[in-house]
């Protein structure tokens, strides 16, 4: 008798292994639904390079992963409502890009689902991890470094422009984050002897009439935000495709569209950073235990388009150090 309940015993835990396994299997049966929460009009290089980045690693994008976005189109306070909507509709991860505030976002829409976010501020300072080595919780994801480069990517602006002193930085005045990054920004304008003509606003019409209002001579050049909330670095892109006035961003994208220069981290390569993050997370890895981890290739790109319009000569020191120059 204890030998046949012993068996039976035995033959439950069998059972039971198979039912976890068959629920396991049942499970990756589907796609695993990555939801992308961006402040954007779209995709962003972070998103393509995550997108990229599971592919390399041997992921079939609709069969073994699908990535649906949510966008804002710089409406930051549109976040927390599209997060909502990714946790709903089923995400089993939320991937998230374009800034502090759009991580915040999607950690107060889910204390359950991992996030793994790309880019942003100090994501100790803003509360969305306890420690870079040992997040905890459920985030974790790809620092980008924007504040810690400011003063580099000033210092390039002002060898590209010969007499830079005036430098008008619009930003959205709601924005816990760009708020935070003025203190950085003035400490490194004040060191290279340039002088920050801030102009805070607080909506997309506000941001317009700053930079239509704009004329040569009021400004030497413009420093776009890293941020995207009131669409500020679009209207500052269009005016640096006018070639009215010099523009530095800290993405190749805008440069490549227009700006006369941006120096940061490499998004395409953050995504792919993210994806093998996610690729543990799939794998069983929590994001509390995933260290956060920083960039690793950094560019500099320079519109030679642009500079011909504006009348700049680029130093040659800066030609050979760019990374990319647009013709």
């Amino acid at each position: 008798m204890m030998r046949r309940r012993l068996r039976l015993l035995a033959l439950g835990a069998v059972l039971a292994i198979h039912g976890l396994i068959g629920v396991a299997e049942g499970q990756r049966a589907r796609p695993v639904q990555i939801g992308a929460l961006t402040e954007s009009w779209g995709p962003t290089p972070g998103i393509i390079g995550l997108r990229d980045g599971l592919q390399a690693l041997g992921y079939r994008e609709d069969r073994d992963f699908t990535i649906g976005v949510r966008f804002t189109q710089g409406e930051s306070a549109e976040l927390l409502a599209a997060a909502r909507e990714l946790v709903r509709r089923g995400a089993d991860i939320i991937v998230t890009t374009e800034g502090g505030n759009t991580a915040k976002a999607a950690q107060m829409a889910t204390d359950r689902i991992p996030i793994v976010f790309i880019g942003g501020g100090d994501p100790v300072e803003l509360g969305l991890v306890k420690s870079l080595a040992r997040p905890g919780g459920n985030l974790t994801g790809i620092a980008s470094l924007d504040v810690e480069l400011a003063p580099k990517r000033l210092e390039i602006f002002r060898e590209l422009v010969p007499g830079l002193k005036r430098v008008l930085l619009m930003y959205d005045a709601t924005h816990k984050q760009t708020l935070d990054q003025l203190v950085p920004y003035r400490t490194a304008a004040r060191s290279l002897g340039l002088t920050l003509v801030e102009r805070p606003v607080r909506s997309q019409e506000e941001a317009g009439a700053v930079i239509s209002g704009l004329r040569r001579g009021d400004v030497d050049g413009i420093f776009a935000p890293r941020v995207l909330s009131l669409n500020i670095p679009g209207f500052i892109m269009a005016t640096g495709a006018k070639g009215a006035i010099p523009t530095m961003f800290q993405g190749a994208f805008f440069a490549e569209r227009g700006g006369l220069a941006s120096y940061g981290a490499v998004e395409g390569e953050l995504g792919r950073q993210a994806a093998r993050l996610v690729d543990r997370i799939i794998k069983g890895d929590k994001p509390a235990d995933l260290p956060v981890e920083q960039p690793t290739k950094f560019e500099l790109v320079i519109n030679l388009k642009t500079a011909k319009a504006l009348g700049l000569t680029i130093p040659r020191s800066l030609l050979q150090r760019a990374d990319r120059l647009i013709q």
